[in-house]
């Protein structure tokens, strides 16, 4: 493709090149990790506000991804270690996993299992409280979100590749970023 120069006219109104975006592969992906950015903001906002909708009395101690470290706690009815928490959501921010763990403890939403003493050995269950917010948080979801979704031509399938192409690219990042952290200076 053709770069368009200061005297070539262009076509194209939108002019897509930029420092990232130098040919027609690079516009794409460059696309692609706005479209991340924008989705990663709004998905933030929705979290955080379905949070808030699921907290009693006006006091919003937990966040949305502190919401989300909740429902992956209750998948499956089963206690989960922070490092398996970690890996299902694809985090190895370990202090702030503690972090949110420890409002999730605070609010009365979860409760730790195991040793005191050995903190490999700990596990985290949520209580009743947990599980009736998380119950809160789904029946939210399935008013206000699903609805919207549905409403997606063919969306289950649309859906489904969109997560399929997300996760390839999720591993695609993290392949990079192990190779760029190789190149760092120290």
């Amino acid at each position: 493709p053709v770069k368009p120069t200061p005297t070539t006219k262009t076509v194209d109104h939108l002019n897509r090149h930029w420092h990232l975006s130098t040919s027609d592969h690079e516009i794409a992906l460059t696309e692609i990790e706005f479209a991340i950015f924008r989705i990663f903001g709004a998905f933030n906002r929705w979290m955080d506000d379905l949070a808030a909708c699921c907290q009693k009395d006006g006091e919003q101690l937990c966040n949305g991804m502190d919401f989300a470290l909740l429902n992956v706690v209750r998948m499956h009815d089963r206690p989960k270690s922070i490092s398996e928490m970690g890996r299902l959501l694809n985090r190895d921010d370990l202090p702030n996993l503690q972090y949110s763990i420890r409002k999730l403890t605070k609010s009365g939403l979860i409760v730790k299992l195991g040793s005191q003493g050995n903190k490999k050995g700990a596990t985290y269950t949520t209580t009743d409280l947990g599980v009736s917010a998380t119950d809160q948080y789904h029946r939210y979801r399935q008013e206000l979100l699903l609805p919207l979704t549905q409403a997606i031509s063919a969306g289950d399938e649309r859906m489904g590749q969109v997560a399929n192409v997300l996760t390839l690219l999720s591993g695609i990042y993290d392949q990079a970023a192990c190779v760029a952290a190789t190149h760092r200076d120290i």
